[in-house]
């Protein structure tokens, strides 16, 4: 097994423990939020329950951001959303999308299909679906969505370049993303990026926002924009998990800072009449 192979089994394995926690007990998760700050995956997550949509039996504390909010989704539009988890940002999509419209999540965990489509069952909802799959390689065909949204899952795959490309591939043109992440301004120390439950976090592959936006570029993708940019602190009851003393006074004395980021960006439309280009 290479060393994505084994990345993608690690998270795989995390998200799976995850997915069969009960909801109550469920204090945090990935890249979520919750009552303390003994993990990692305390530390990210913003609140969903203001918008229409919303679900608390699928809001896992998963992500970083609200791409939902930002998304542009409109009536009738079909909407995917890449590392669906338990359904949460499908089911703010489709709220959007409404009855016309279409959302497809992907998740390439089990447990989270079938908690997601659970959710779905009990909502009543027959607009939404969830396909297991990696998103590396979407079980999506070509120019089939208006929308593509994910939060706090693009970070986790190893292969960044082939994922965004994936997801020019499945957009129509003229179709667009909204997507939230975790980025670096500055490196960090490496028994923080060789430490699993701070990978399982989105912290450890976290890469340079440079460079992040620079894959983004890269697959095609035009008119890039910072929807919302916030700093990350990990608290020091986290760091002391990794790092000892000294390390820690070094960590937080230097320049390096993490950011959640919600970027949007399009795939050009084509345009075929006679004078367009």
């Amino acid at each position: 097994m290479d060393t994505n192979d084994q990345i993608k089994e690690m998270v795989k394995q995390k998200y799976s423990e995850i997915a069969l926690q009960d909801q109550e007990t469920n204090a945090s998760s990935c890249c979520g939020s919750g009552g303390c700050s003994t993990e990692v995956y305390n530390i990210m997550s913003d609140e969903y329950a203001h918008l229409e949509g919303y679900n608390p039996d699928a809001d896992l504390k998963l992500g970083c951001g609200l791409p939902t909010e930002f998304a542009k989704i409109k009536p009738g539009d079909t909407v995917v959303d890449l590392g669906s988890g338990a359904g949460n940002d499908c089911f703010v999509a489709r709220h959007e999308a409404g009855i016309t419209g279409k959302v497809i999540g992907i998740d390439f965990t089990e447990n989270m299909i079938d908690k997601a489509r659970n959710n779905a069952e009990k909502l009543g909802f027959n607009n939404v679906e969830f396909r297991l799959g990696d998103i590396e390689k979407m079980p999506i065909t070509s120019d089939a969505s208006d929308v593509v949204v994910s939060n706090c899952v693009m970070n986790l795959v190893p292969d960044k370049p082939k994922a965004f490309k994936e997801v020019f591939r499945i957009l129509k043109a003229g179709g667009h993303f909204s997507i939230s992440d975790i980025v670096l301004t500055g490196d960090l120390p490496e028994k923080i990026k060789n430490a699993a439950e701070m990978y399982a976090g989105c912290v450890a592959s976290a890469i340079l926002k440079e460079d992040y936006l620079q894959i983004i570029k890269d697959a095609g993708f035009t008119n890039l924009t910072l929807q919302k940019e916030k700093p990350i602190i990990i608290p020091t009851d986290i760091l002391k998990e990794y790092l000892n003393e000294e390390e820690i006074t070094a960590y937080n004395s230097n320049k390096t800072n993490i950011y959640s980021i919600t970027v949007y960006g399009e795939k050009e439309a084509v345009c075929c009449a006679p004078n367009c280009c």
